[in-house]
């Protein structure tokens, strides 16, 4: 078990291989702080079982594992093939069809029905990841394209298609995204997921959807098309959080270009105070191994030094042989990038146009004294989780505990970079409530006689205003 918090938080996908109560908890005690349920494997019913298994933990463990619905949005898939293996070979043709049928070697049956008529002779379709890759030869804007087969292989059944040179004209929440969402907030998911986010309007569709149901989870935007980039910033400013989804990403556009777009999107995220974890093939390896290969653990290290809030890890966990050791080697990696490697105080000065600029100011200095003075803390107050959020952006090296009465927040701000919650009951005088923090964190081991601690907070307390209060504390 883990001895020490790790800042960068690590996100696990459950599957087949992680789905029990033990190893759960195994999980969580080796640095787990969010679970994701996919979608596009689970069922309602699974989604159930699994939120009802970490809401049991949870009150076992005193922990506030957030539960990150992710959902399957429009992919494309083909459908049955064969013996569940069709060879296709470089030359072939290939006719993709929107009626259902069997695949071979000659036809395949495509789920997306408006296929025929976005897509465009001499544009790039690939498929498994794009493993298979063949070129439209011609369609007949109804119901059958022909391809040629570029780079062939063994496909099987229900393998996802790629269009990264088509314009797909699905909508981003599709209507079984819908009732999946509307199932999940049933069952109290923290964050939720929208897959193959193009525009900020998908955001804003899903924020709207929310609204009308009175939830109040996070909205993460998954980046894996590339229309996505063209407006990102607002994308970012719609979203809770985003998630560099390198997977779908990396196939959609040149492979070469997905390292430095993952440190441009960390970079947005940052400055807009806005979480973001970075996602898939970090420790591929060990779905059958039982150690990271070298590669990996730099690529681990290397986001941590980026100052993503998250990792996360999909296949690893969910399907994986070794799923509590992948928890367990991801934070040791985590843990000493971030004792010995330089990824503090990313301190972004606010801007003063801003309608939130002297709250900004408060968190903003209180992250640049922190550095100053070296402070064991930052303790802070929190309603809506602003105040916490605002302080992680700026990354700073002294650890972030926040105190709040509210039970979403306590979850939703487990995904947030160095962030540490506790509940407090509700105070109208600051000086009490600083004062039973530092009881708590003392009580709790995290805090000594002696050392220096910064408090950020509103005032008055129990009107919920914006941040107004930065207090240096000897402990």
């Amino acid at each position: 078990m883990s001895n020490k918090l790790s800042k960068t938080k690590i996100v696990a996908t459950i599957g087949p291989a992680s789905c029990t109560k033990p190893t759960l908890k195994k999980m969580i005690e080796e640095g787990t702080d969010v679970f994701r349920i996919n979608f596009s494997h689970s069922t309602q019913k699974q989604f159930a079982e699994l939120a009802a298994l970490i809401k049991e933990l949870n009150t076992e463990t005193g922990r506030h594992i957030a539960i990150l619905a992710d959902l399957q949005g429009p992919k494309l898939r083909i459908g049955e093939v064969e013996n569940n293996a069709v060879v296709l070979v470089p030359g072939d043709t290939l006719n993709i069809i929107t009626r259902k049928c069997t695949g071979n070697r000659t036809q395949v049956y495509m789920s997306y029905q408006e296929f025929p008529r976005d897509v465009n002779a001499g544009e790039t379709l690939l498929i498994d990841d794009g493993k298979i890759k063949l070129e439209v030869l011609s369609t007949n804007r109804k119901d059958t394209v022909k391809t040629k087969v570029i780079h062939g292989g063994t496909l099987s059944s229900h393998k996802g298609v790629n269009l990264p040179n088509t314009h797909v004209s699905l909508p981003c929440l599709t209507k079984e995204d819908i009732s999946n969402v509307l199932f999940a907030l049933r069952h109290g998911v923290d964050w939720i997921a929208l897959s193959f986010v193009r525009k900020a309007d998908d955001i804003i569709e899903l924020k709207n959807l929310l609204k009308k149901h009175k939830s109040q989870a996070g909205i993460i935007a998954k980046i894996e098309k590339p229309e996505a980039l063209k407006e990102i910033d607002m994308i970012i400013q719609q979203s809770d959080g985003i998630m560099v989804a390198r997977g779908d990403l990396g196939v959609e556009m040149p492979f070469d270009e997905v390292p430095l777009i993952q440190k441009q999107l960390i970079e947005k995220s940052i400055r807009q105070s806005k979480p973001v974890i970075v996602a898939t093939q970090m420790m591929e390896s060990m779905i059958t191994n039982f150690s990271p290969t070298r590669a990996e653990a730099a690529d681990v290290a290397n986001a941590v030094l980026d100052g993503a809030d998250a990792l996360m890890l999909s296949g690893e966990t969910s399907i994986g042989r070794y799923p509590v050791e992948t928890v367990r080697n991801m934070q040791k990696i985590i843990i000493h990038t971030e004792t010995f490697g330089n990824l503090f105080n990313k301190i972004d000065v606010p801007d003063e146009k801003s309608h939130t600029y002297l709250a900004d100011s408060v968190c903003y200095h209180a992250a640049e004294l922190a550095c100053q003075i070296r402070t064991r803390a930052i303790i802070t107050f929190t309603h809506s989780g602003y105040t916490a959020r605002h302080i992680s952006a700026n990354r700073p090296v002294s650890d972030v505990f926040v105190f709040t009465n509210v039970d979403r927040l306590m979850k939703q701000l487990s995904l947030m970079w160095g962030v540490k919650v506790f509940y407090l009951k509700s105070y109208e005088n600051m000086e009490q409530a600083i004062t039973e923090s530092m009881r708590i964190l003392r009580e709790k081991k995290f805090l000594r006689k002696g050392e220096r601690v910064i408090h950020v907070g509103s005032s008055p307390l129990n009107e919920h205003g914006p941040t107004n209060i930065l207090k240096v504390s000897v402990v």
